[in-house]
């Protein structure tokens, strides 16, 4: 594959406003809350689906997000795209707001950011063909038909789908792992700098998720793009991510360069699911359960440190105060963890001393 597929678009590119060193997107405080009926008299509670993420995405990176199911990761990915609308907190896009409470996306910064979904089939309108699915977008943005079927063309042989073969097909003629690849031919029409892909090979056989995933790391290099990934499957995001954010009740818990998560774990939940990663050797076994129980419920999640009532080495401390999200005591500068062991002097009794300045 080479760049004919960005430099032969019908719409243009959307600028780079701040250069390689400034994060092509910033998240600040995100909060979003869902209301729910609870009990036979109709009481409302509050879901805390995300609760205050902070992060940032280098340009041209895949940063992986990680967590059991039910910790926001998906919610995360649509207040991203604006799909829904966060209660609190800022979404900022190359340097300048692109999502915030009571604020409106324009046709650029909608087109900038760009989804592929979970479930290949669902996403899919079954009455539309092959070509008529991706060309959808291209017209929404004011390109004339004839023009907008060459391209959707050539974005089809892109991602492997000849359009002479597959561009009059519908849905329900392709395997799994066509539709997929229609999905990021599609996400890829409208010429994105992001594109967010929530478990896009998880119903995927492992042959086809290899080949959907070399798929990704290509367009990826030779496009310039910059990915957010989504899984529950830590050897894909192994392969692919760059860094990792690791989540845990709609709060990030973890974050690290890819490298740093998966050989110097500093959370006990992040190295608990490490520890729950089936081996490809099936003689290998897991005698006990590297994390006991279920998540708490979302409704009324645990006080201060959210993990404390699922950890082996929680401390009267984690019950009592809330951890920062900090470089630990024994991470490097980039590798940030929530947790009272990694805080000197914080009170558990697994944490290091304070270390005296030198003068």
């Amino acid at each position: 594959m080479n760049h004919f597929v960005y430099n032969n678009s019908p719409l243009p590119p959307i600028e780079d406003k701040g250069g390689p060193a400034q994060p092509l997107l910033r998240v600040s405080g995100l909060r979003k809350f869902y209301r729910v009926k609870e009990g036979w008299l109709g009481g409302k509670q509050t879901v805390r689906a995300v609760d205050g993420l902070s992060f940032e995405v280098r340009k041209g990176e895949t940063l992986g997000i990680v967590g059991e199911s039910g910790c926001g990761k998906t919610t995360t990915a649509r207040l991203i795209t604006g799909m829904i609308a966060a209660d609190e907190g800022e979404i900022d896009l190359d340097g300048e707001v692109f999502c915030a409470p009571g604020s409106t996306l324009g046709a650029e910064s909608r087109r900038a950011v760009q989804m592929v979904f979970q479930d290949s089939h669902s996403s899919l309108n079954p009455r539309m063909s092959v070509l008529d699915t991706i060309m959808f977008g291209l017209l929404a943005h004011g390109v004339d038909n004839a023009t907008a079927a060459d391209y959707a063309c050539r974005l089809m042989d892109a991602v492997g789908m000849p359009a002479g073969q597959y561009a009059d097909r519908y849905p329900i003629e392709l395997s799994g792992g066509q539709r997929q690849r229609i999905n990021i031919a599609r996400a890829l029409a409208l010429r994105p700098r992001l594109l967010l892909l929530d478990e896009p090979v998880s119903a995927l056989d492992k042959s086809v998720e290899a080949q959907v995933l070399n798929l990704l790391v290509e367009l990826r290099e030779t496009l310039g793009l910059t990915y957010i990934f989504i899984s529950h499957d830590l050897n894909v995001v192994r392969y692919i991510a760059d860094r990792v954010v690791v989540m845990y009740l709609g709060q990030i818990i973890e974050s690290a360069p890819a490298e740093a998560i998966f050989s110097r774990a500093a959370h006990p939940y992040t190295r608990a699911l490490l520890a729950s990663k089936p081996s490809p050797d099936p003689r290998v076994k897991i005698a006990a359960p590297p994390l006991p129980g279920d998540p708490p419920d979302p409704i009324n999640p645990p006080k201060h440190c959210r993990f404390h009532t699922r950890c082996a080495f929680a401390q009267p401390v984690c019950a009592a105060k809330t951890p920062p999200l900090a470089r630990g005591a024994s991470t490097a500068h980039d590798h940030l963890v929530s947790c009272w062991m990694q805080v000197p002097d914080s009170g558990h009794s697994l944490a290091p001393a304070a270390t005296e300045p030198t003068s």
